[in-house]
């Protein structure tokens, strides 16, 4: 069966994700909106999908769309996504797929009652590795402490100290360090320990508003009393090595959106590599995933719950409160 498709969006997300899509046989793009018509139509002819929009109520009324991934800026995604769900299109969104907790539990509420499926587009829940991981935490016995970095300079940094303001350092579009790239360490933290008891922060805050870097503290002490370290930055670039440590060894890994390699360092010497060779794009596992929802008319994975998502977007919004970063949709 084929599952035609819109995306939202026309940037290099959009292509990776389209670039995935094609992997699987049930996949079809058929339209593609952009706020600008001629970026939509040669976004179009460049990927060969039947039409092409700059008008979300002409998009979400096309009764030939299936489903929609969303790859806009931050602050339109739960508008978005709840336009399109109520006229009964499913929706892949990507991270983070709301601004604020209340803002998703909107998305929720809308998915449920169009009974259509809803999914936080967050690509490193899925790769093979980082399932490995999550089946090998009894190998290091007690857990202790979770250490994860993504610290890499953007490409927009020098634009924005020209004077510029680009999407990903605007405040305006809900962007910033956290949420750009720190929130994929800080989802595999929340994936494999819960909900925190306790968060630390502290961040470098630009002009703009919005965090250029920072650290966040979670604490475990009423659960696993494992305490978790991230470490983000866009005004900076790192090994972005991420470490589990239990008091029998580790695992440790490169690059926590990808997980490119996992390997076990036990206490008694020794080392041994557990990751496996994974597709060189990490969005093919998110796909499929999502059409295999679609496929099974399930409106919630069971993977990137709506749970995990809520979890997430909790964290981030303490993070902020701790840091003054206010983004306009807080106080819609």
């Amino acid at each position: 069966m084929k599952i035609k498709f819109a995306v939202i969006g026309t940037s290099k997300i959009t292509k990776m994700f389209l670039a995935a899509a094609k992997h699987d046989e049930r996949f079809h793009l058929h339209a593609v909106y952009s706020r600008n018509i001629d970026t939509a139509q040669l976004f179009a002819k460049e990927h060969n999908a039947h039409t092409f929009f700059d008008d979300l109520s002409q998009l979400a009324s096309c009764a030939d769309i299936d489903a929609v991934y969303i790859a806009s800026p931050n602050s339109l995604h739960a508008k978005q996504a709840i336009k399109m769900m109520e006229a009964g299109k499913h929706v892949l969104c990507e991270k983070p797929i709301a601004v604020n907790s209340n803002e998703f539990q909107m998305m929720v509420t809308t998915a449920k009652e169009n009974h259509v499926c809803l999914m936080e587009a967050m690509l490193s829940s899925f790769v093979p590795n980082f399932l490995i991981i999550k089946n090998s935490l009894d190998k290091i016995g007690h857990l202790r402490k979770f250490t994860a970095s993504f610290c890499q300079y953007s490409s927009r940094y020098p634009a924005y100290l020209n004077g510029e303001n680009p999407n990903t350092f605007n405040l305006t579009f809900a962007n910033g360090s956290l949420v750009d790239i720190g929130i994929y360490p800080l989802y595999a933290a929340v994936s494999l320990f819960g909900m925190p008891d306790n968060i630390q922060s502290q961040c470098t805050k630009l002009p703009s508003g919005v965090d250029g870097c920072g650290d966040v503290l979670l604490s475990y002490e009423k659960s696993s009393q494992v305490q978790a370290i991230i470490s983000h930055s866009k005004v900076s670039s790192g090994e972005n090595i991420g470490e589990l440590q239990g008091e029998k060894g580790r695992l440790v890994w490169q690059h926590s959106s990808e997980f490119n390699q996992v390997k076990l360092v036990l206490n008694d010497g020794e080392e041994r590599i557990l990751s496996v060779e994974q597709h060189s794009n990490k969005m093919v596992y998110e796909c499929q995933h999502f059409l295999d929802l679609i496929s099974e008319k399930r409106i919630e994975s069971p993977i990137n719950t709506w749970q995990l998502s809520l979890n997430v977007l909790k964290v981030l919004e303490q993070v902020r409160a701790q840091q003054s970063i206010v983004y306009p949709n807080d106080n819609v």
